[in-house]
C-alpha cells in the first residue's frame, strides 16, 4: 500500500484532502529507500511514531476542514493497521529479532554510542531502541548513516553529518530475516501472538 492509497484512507475517515495527509504517510514510508521489501518498515512502530514521527510532525496536524487530527491515531490507524490487516502493531523489537547477529555487533555499536555520548539529548535518542526492545542489535535502526543525517535533523534539528560511517542501512537489513508476519500479516509477529484479532482499527 503507497502513501497515495493510506492518505485516501485518512480522508475517508477523518476528513480534509489528500494532500492534509501524503507528508506523514510519505514520511512513514521513506524506510523504503532503505530496503525495497516490506523488512523496511521499522517506522512502523509505537517506537517510530513517538520517537521520530510525532517529533517531526506534532501531536496533531489541522486539516483542510479545519479539524484538528491526532497525529498518533493516524499513523496507527490509517497507515500500520492496513499494512497489516488490521490484525496487529508490530514492536522494534519484532524487527530486532529478525537481524542475525554477528561476532564484533556489540563492539562496533558501542563505538558507535561513544562519539555521541556527551550530547545527553541525542544519546538518548540513539539509545531509546535498546531501552525498548532490550535487544542491543536493536541499536542498529538509529545506529546508522541514515539515522544520523535523514532524521536525526529533522527530530531535534541538528546538521547533518559529512563523514565517512562506520554503519550504513544495508549492513543490518542485509542481515534482517524476512519473516511472514512482514509480508503483509500473513502471520503473527512474537509481540502479537496473544493479541491478534483483537485490534480494532
Amino acid at each position: 500500500m503507497n502513501a497515495y492509497v493510506h492518505s485516501q484512507i485518512s480522508v475517508k475517515r477523518r476528513g480534509g484532502v489528500i494532500d492534509d495527509y501524503l507528508p506523514v504517510h510519505d514520511f512513514m514510508d521513506c524506510t523504503k529507500e532503505l530496503c525495497s521489501d516490506n523488512r523496511h518498515r521499522i517506522l512502523h512502530t509505537l517506537w517510530g511514531i513517538r520517537r521520530v514521527v510525532v517529533p517531526v510532525f506534532g501531536q496533531t496536524i489541522l486539516n483542510s476542514d479545519h479539524k484538528l487530527v491526532n497525529v498518533k491515531d493516524l499513523c496507527e490507524q490509517d497507515h500500520i493497521l492496513p499494512d497489516y490487516r488490521n490484525r496487529f502493531i508490530p514492536t522494534l523489537a519484532d524487527f530486532a529479532r529478525a537481524i542475525e547477529p554477528s561476532t564484533g555487533d556489540e563492539e562496533l555499536l558501542k563505538m558507535f554510542a561513544k562519539r555521541y555520548e556527551a550530547d545527553i539529548e541525542l544519546s538518548e535518542l540513539l539509545l531509546s531502541p535498546l531501552s525498548t526492545t532490550g535487544n542491543i542489535r536493536s541499536l542498529f535502526f538509529t545506529h546508522n548513516s541514515w539515522f544520523l543525517n535523514e532524521i536525526v535533523p529533522k527530530v531535534l534539528k541538528r546538521k547533518a553529518e559529512i563523514r565517512d560511517f562506520e554503519i550504513a542501512p544495508s549492513d543490518f537489513f542485509d542481515r534482517m530475516n524476512f519473516q511472514l508476519w512482514m509480508d503483509n500479516g500473513s502471520s503473527i509477529p512474537p509481540s502479537a501472538v496473544k493479541t491478534a484479532g483483537k485490534i480494532v482499527g
